[in-house]
């Protein structure tokens, strides 16, 4: 720092006529100043001023060494200035982790929303399911489902999904409503490998799938056109609900609910474009239906 410093008052002197002037440039005294430049001259072995009975003036090495200070100066001042605009203002690029589902059920509305209200930052989000390592992939937020593993990650909670069972109601009423996991074995099941392999409470069912779906979107589709019974997250299948489309059934045997939260770095040192994302997608979040289920 008191290199630094000392940088600083020898730039004063710049377009200056003496010592004096410089001084009061930079609001010390001029034995403060005069020292400033000794420690230079000393640590930089060469004579960055030439004194004489009409005053003092620049050496060659002064003249160059000034240029350099100047500029170092200029791009310090720059550089915080940037990180106070970055920190104060939202703007830059913003890397945002999304369970894939979130695009097209959650987060698709969120995201547009905030991109209108923020037009300087550059969103880019990624959509996977994996449990992400922020630091070392460089994002600046995610949105979790599941308990978080031990971090210095800062998480908000914004609610709860179920891993939920649900069928058509016209599914249903032909081929009945099972009451009991172990009656999943006679009927239609729609899952990503077969046999499925669906975890309750104290009973692990292990059943042959009529129709297997290498995705998420296809066995949704598939069970609202009354193919069979499918488990997924709630909130996927939310407005199926709603809309009674999909009927939810065992809710008596489904797992604990899993928290969803909003996690990021820095706290409160974290610049606009974090904080105001963040602060953003918890609200909203918060404010969804689907993430309230009972």
């Amino acid at each position: 720092m008191e290199r630094y410093r000392d940088m600083q008052l020898f730039a004063a002197l710049a377009d200056q006529p003496s010592l004096a002037a410089a001084a009061r440039v930079a609001r010390v005294s001029g034995p403060t100043l005069v020292r400033a430049i000794a420690r230079l001259e000393a640590r930089l072995r060469v004579m960055l001023l030439q004194r004489s009975t009409r005053g003092v003036s620049l050496t060659d090495a002064g003249n160059a060494y000034m240029a350099d200070c100047v500029r170092l100066l200029a791009a310090v001042e720059a550089a915080e200035a940037s990180a106070k605009g970055l920190h104060s203002q939202a703007q830059g690029n913003l890397r945002v982790f999304l369970p894939l589902l979130f695009s097209r059920y959650v987060m698709a509305p969120v995201l547009a929303a905030y991109m209108d209200r923020y037009p300087q930052v550059r969103l880019v989000a990624h959509y996977h399911d994996y449990y992400p390592n922020l630091h070392e992939e460089g994002l600046d937020v995610a949105v979790l489902v599941g308990e978080l593993p031990s971090s210095s990650l800062i998480a908000r909670p914004v609610g709860h999904v179920r891993h939920i069972l649900c069928a058509s109601p016209g599914y249903l009423a032909a081929h009945g409503e099972p009451m009991h996991p172990d009656a999943l074995k006679q009927h239609h099941l729609i899952a990503s490998t077969d046999p499925a392999q669906w975890d309750f409470p104290h009973y692990q069912l292990k059943a042959r799938a009529r129709l297997r779906c290498a995705t998420v979107q296809g066995a949704i589709n598939a069970a609202v056109q009354g193919a069979g019974v499918i488990r997924c997250l709630s909130y996927p299948v939310h407005d199926h609900l709603m809309s009674g489309q999909l009927r939810r059934i065992l809710p008596a045997f489904e797992l604990p609910p899993e928290p969803v939260q909003v996690v990021y770095r820095e706290g409160r040192h974290a610049p606009m474009r974090v904080r105001s994302f963040v602060d953003d997608c918890v609200a909203a979040l918060r404010a969804h239906p689907a993430f309230q289920l009972a």
